[in-house]
């Protein structure tokens, strides 16, 4: 994505934030609109082209979005400062913070918006509280960089999210499917999750483009220095992220859209607890990384690492556990279409909240 705020001259203090974004960032709601069309458009006018979509693969990646969000991360990965990861992992407030987020309020959070608001729908909600579990460790990246928040903190979080998400998914699946009902009285729900379905997604999701960006900065650093990398290099292969961003997104819907289009009335259901948890995630983010005085931009960072989804591990696990066919499946591949609206325009909410955070 392209190089944004700070790092650009401006006209004076005062200039507005979003007045700093570049054309392409500024026009992103436009563009992922367009791509949401076109690929709505391309999965109801050939019909056979979501089955050979999906149908290129290995085990449970889709090769087109593999490549979407590869081509995705890896610019945003090339722009982390590696060497300055110690400053982040020494905050113990910003990675506690992130911790409780994401694998305590989260997740609960979820299950309570589903079964409230979806007490009718157990195919849906299940699919929801499978959505909760998968913790962010791609696409987040992008949001992050948009607003203008720390890459090097973000690099972190996504990490660490990973790690946890590997050791805790298919338990904190059990605690919400079987358990927790259990106690509550409520209808459970007999899931396995397979651990090569969640460790193949992290590894290539997270793994390749953060050992590709990694590889990039060092050796391009080393080879014309980092002045040519910062002005020259990452100005050329930045906006490819966009691009990674909006073929995944043409790639999504064309494989779904048959299914959205036809059963309206179940995505708008569906779309309601999700917009009430991305806004609250987002909104509580906030709130505590004000509370703690982190800044704008590691306050930035959690928030979004905090709103965000792992839809593709949801939609890989929905599947293999459920069925293409199935509600669940249905609930996860909402899960996107809903998402990337909402966290673009809180990328603008964001920016707009920065100036009121000290320097």
């Amino acid at each position: 994505m392209s190089d944004v705020v700070a790092e650009r001259p401006v006209a004076g203090p005062e200039a507005p934030v979003l007045a700093r974004l570049s054309v392409l960032d500024r026009l992103l709601p436009v563009w992922i609109v367009v791509a949401m069309a076109v690929g709505l458009g391309l999965g109801r006018a050939v019909p056979a082209l979501p089955g050979w979509l999906d149908a290129v693969r290995v085990g449970s990646v889709s090769l087109p979005i593999a490549l979407g969000l590869l081509l995705m991360m890896y610019p945003v990965l090339a722009k982390v400062r590696y060497r300055r990861l110690d400053r982040v992992t020494g905050d113990r407030r910003l990675l506690v913070s992130s911790l409780v987020l994401n694998w305590l309020v989260g997740p609960a959070l979820m299950f309570a918006l589903a079964w409230l608001l979806l007490p009718d729908q157990p195919a849906y909600r299940t699919g929801l509280i499978v959505v909760g579990l998968a913790r962010c460790i791609a696409m987040v990246l992008i949001w992050n960089d948009l607003s203008c928040g720390d890459r090097e903190a973000g690099a972190v979080l996504v990490a660490m999210n990973s790690v946890f998400q590997i050791l805790a998914f298919g338990l904190l699946g059990w605690f919400y499917l079987r358990v927790l009902p259990g106690w509550l009285g409520l209808a459970q729900v007999d899931a396995r999750f397979s651990f090569p379905t969640i460790a193949g997604s992290v590894l290539v999701f997270l793994g390749l483009p953060l050992l590709a960006g990694f590889v990039t900065r060092t050796v391009g650093e080393r080879a014309r220095g980092e002045q040519w990398y910062e002005q020259r290099l990452l100005p050329r292969i930045g906006p490819f992220a966009l691009y990674g961003l909006l073929f995944t997104i043409v790639v999504l819907f064309a494989l779904q859209g048959g299914t959205i289009t036809s059963r309206p009335w179940d995505v708008a259901r569906i779309a309601l607890p999700l917009l009430a948890y991305f806004a609250l995630m987002f909104g509580g983010g906030f709130v505590l990384g004000h509370r703690l005085r982190l800044g704008y931009a590691k306050t930035a960072t959690l928030a979004f690492t905090a709103a965000g989804n792992n839809f593709e591990l949801a939609i890989a696990v929905a599947v293999g556990v459920f069925g293409v066919a199935s509600g669940q499946a249905l609930a996860g591949v909402v899960g996107p279409l809903i998402e990337v609206p909402v966290l673009v325009a809180l990328v603008h909410v964001a920016l707009r909240l920065r100036p009121r955070f000290a320097v």
